[in-house]
């Protein structure tokens, strides 16, 4: 019987070190202990001489406009012919926001294990709505998913107030 995988943070570890040459080296890698980095340098060719976990900010809370500002960026990708996957890392890394960077992650896991991508944000209804998991649902299926998503963006944008003389006229 199948059991679902257990999911091992990742973490960031800055690392120095000497190369092979002898050369000062240093640079940082993502792993869940230091353990493995220290292993993933020695395969490289490095003798680490310090390694630290940096630490990592938490994200403020994700607000509806960071949806939508990530709904025109991933839309925008997919109308330049970039893979879907590939924009989600793109997105991610491009976030000032520590918990959207997470959460754009935690979904592109998901579709990289096969889920589609309306099944991938329906697990997050906080920030995902029916109607968002809907028309994305949609545009998987008719094959137009950036046309929908480049229609579903500017939600977030305060209405036009209306001006009294229109109405009059």
């Amino acid at each position: 019987m199948a059991t679902a995988a257990t999911k091992v943070p990742d973490f960031v570890f800055e690392w120095e070190g000497r190369d092979r040459n002898g050369k000062q080296v240093r640079g940082e890698t993502r792993a869940a202990g230091e353990n493995q980095v220290m292993a993933s340098l020695r395969r490289r060719g490095v003798n680490p001489t310090k390694i630290k976990k940096r630490r990592m900010r938490s994200g403020s809370k994700i607000k509806p406009k960071d949806i939508a500002i990530f709904t025109r960026q991933l839309a925008t990708m997919m109308k330049a012919g970039v893979p879907l996957l590939q924009a989600f890392d793109i997105v991610g890394r491009g976030n000032a926001n520590a918990s959207v960077t997470k959460l754009l992650n935690d979904i592109r896991t998901d579709v990289e294990t096969g889920t589609s991508l309306s099944a991938a944000f329906r697990k997050y209804p906080l920030y995902f709505n029916s109607l968002y998991c809907n028309l994305v649902e949609a545009g998987e299926a008719a094959g137009i998913l950036e046309g929908l998503l480049d229609r579903r963006r500017p939600t977030w944008r305060r209405p036009r107030r209306s001006s009294r003389r229109s109405s009059r006229r």
